[in-house]
């Protein structure tokens, strides 16, 4: 497991990375409080597919913090609660949530595609009216940042990296080699981005944090990304 966050200056940032042998709640609560005792603090939001223990172990460690349901995996566990020649009807109404220009019209879109799925697809309606507080929570921000909230697609490109780099070993010795060889590939993306271009805006930054008292202590994220 590893995390990826965005710091107040807008750029992308590797935070770091555990080993586990069975990612549950016990394995997610320590991996965030070695985070935390590290430095982390002032995490806004976190997203991520719905991992056992994941939110439970965020509002141990996060305070503050809310949780953002990748909608992709979202998706993938709705449509197999409706048949496959409506696959694309289905998938076209949920998106038709995402497209709205302001949290209001979100909402309710959100209320009129449930009501609209629940008389044929009753299950499917029950799951996104029960997901509702977690795969709106990037209604909360900017408009600016909602793509990049939303999801957690911008971590595929490095986790097939990730793959790509263990496939080439197979079978590490030990949990240390395995540390040492995916550190190694998190270290260069995090030197990479570094000197890219911003991932958001430092003006929309500023704006996601502009009810935040000053006085309060430097964050090292505003939001962060685990997978």
């Amino acid at each position: 497991m590893h995390a990826v966050a965005v710091n107040r200056e807008g750029f992308r940032c590797s935070l770091g990375l555990d080993v586990v042998t069975q990612e549950d709640g016990a394995a997610w609560l320590a991996f965030l409080r070695s985070l935390v005792a590290r430095g982390l603090s002032g995490v806004k939001l976190v997203t991520s597919d719905a991992h056992p223990g994941l939110v439970d172990a965020i509002a141990a460690t996060l305070p503050g913090a809310s949780w953002q349901r990748c909608r992709t995996h979202f998706m993938r566990n709705l449509l197999t609660r409706v048949p496959k020649a409506t696959l694309t009807f289905v998938a076209t109404m949920v998106r038709s949530i995402f497209a709205q220009p302001d949290q209001d019209t979100v909402l309710e879109q959100h209320a009129r595609v449930c009501a609209q799925l629940e008389e044929r697809f009753p299950a499917a309606a029950e799951l996104l009216a029960e997901a509702a507080p977690d795969l709106l929570a990037f209604t909360h921000f900017p408009k600016e940042h909602w793509r990049q909230l939303w999801s957690n697609n911008s971590l595929e490109r490095l986790n097939k990296e990730i793959r790509r780099r263990t496939d080439v070993v197979g079978i590490s010795p030990d949990r240390a080699s395995i540390i040492r060889l995916v550190g190694a590939v998190l270290a260069e993306q995090h030197d990479e981005w570094a000197v890219a271009r911003r991932y958001l805006s430092a003006e929309s930054i500023a704006k996601a944090l502009a009810e935040a008292p000053v006085d309060e202590p430097e964050e090292v994220m505003a939001i962060a990304e685990a997978a």
